[in-house]
């Protein structure tokens, strides 16, 4: 399962508005009939159109400053194994997102009007997604760029043939191009990956818009704040702060595993993948204690996450060497970079 939690924003200062990121949302509904399309839902309504999206989230900024987000941007993205779980992604999903936005409340070390938030409090807009298409940040396009970049300059100089400025045999040049389209190393139905290519397979995911100012537009509830939970003295009073990531990420991967009895591996988890990126050595070393074939399934998961791994793992605390670990963790921040895990 991977999330991200990230705040809207364009150019120096945060959106004003959420129309060009709700229009964004819209892009999978172009074309389809009605029945086909997917509707805009929250914790108690179905086929909530765009225009009432914005002008909720819109409506709902009381006294946010011009550098405060207006909202949130909440992504949930199932994995392949995770989505396998589900009998219908488009209702599976939905009663899950209504479920994990109940964990997202449960985190919030806030209180209003002496009691802890609670669903009620918040203002949230979520649609189901079914297709993803390759960013520029992804593993694949990467590593295909060297033969993307000779591609381009071979078709510039095909033009350049053409128009007389470049002498050259233009049928030996497009040869050469398909070469070089067949050698990239990363294809897709025998097709060179490039950004902006729909993925194949299940591709099911949450997008979730949710108001920085609670309900009733009174109180600020930022899942943005770098106060993990604390309290403070304000005029006084002791004052409750904070958002646990922690906790809704967790909680999220439980909240899924109950309601679709899944059996997560070791490697799926949130606390792994932490561990992976802030101590290797205590990953690797969890990993080597499992089971042989949850580990083999850990190896497997890995590998399609593009996780670099040495081709065997030492198994003792004294054979982890740092200097490997290292290197190993800097391959894996790009990689879970580029597949959206929020940590």
């Amino acid at each position: 399962m991977y999330i991200t939690i990230t705040p809207q924003k364009m150019g120096g200062n945060y959106s004003k508005s959420s129309a060009d990121f709700v229009g964004y949302l819209e892009k999978e509904n172009q074309g389809l009939e009605q029945e086909d399309m997917e509707h805009f839902f929250n914790q108690n309504g179905d086929e909530i159109s765009a225009e009432e999206v914005v002008r909720e989230i819109d409506g709902n900024t009381a006294k946010l400053e011009k550098t405060e987000p207006r909202f949130y941007s909440i992504t949930v993205s199932p994995s392949q194994y995770e989505l396998k779980r589900l009998q219908n992604h488009s209702e599976d999903l939905k009663i899950y997102t209504r479920e994990i936005m109940r964990d997202y409340v449960a985190s919030f070390n806030r209180e209003i009007k002496g009691r802890p938030v609670n669903i009620d409090d918040i203002k949230y807009y979520a649609k189901i997604e079914h297709q993803r298409t390759f960013k520029g940040t992804d593993k694949q396009v990467q590593e295909n760029q060297p033969f993307a970049t000779k591609i381009l300059q071979m078709k510039t100089d095909i033009r350049k043939v053409e128009r007389g400025e470049l002498s050259g045999n233009i049928k030996t040049m497009e040869r050469e191009i398909a070469k070089l389209e067949k050698a990239a190393p990363n294809q897709q139905n025998g097709k060179r990956i490039l950004q902006g290519m729909q993925k194949e397979g299940s591709q099911s995911h949450i997008h979730i818009i949710v108001s920085r100012k609670d309900a009733s537009n009174k109180f600020s509830l930022s899942p943005g704040s770098k106060y993990k939970a604390s309290d403070v003295e304000l005029n006084g009073k002791t004052v409750k702060r904070g958002f646990d990531r922690d906790k809704f990420f967790t909680n999220a991967e439980k909240t899924f595993d109950k309601k679709f009895g899944y059996q997560r591996n070791f490697a799926e988890t949130y606390k792994a993948r932490k561990d992976f990126i802030k101590n290797p050595k205590i990953y690797f070393a969890s990993l080597m204690k499992l089971p042989t074939n949850e580990k083999a399934l850990a190896f497997k998961i890995m590998g399609k996450a593009g996780i670099p791994m040495m081709p065997t793992i030492p198994v003792t605390q004294a054979q982890l060497a740092m200097k490997i670990f290292n290197r190993l963790r800097r391959g894996a921040e790009v990689a879970i970079k580029s597949s959206s895990i929020g940590i």
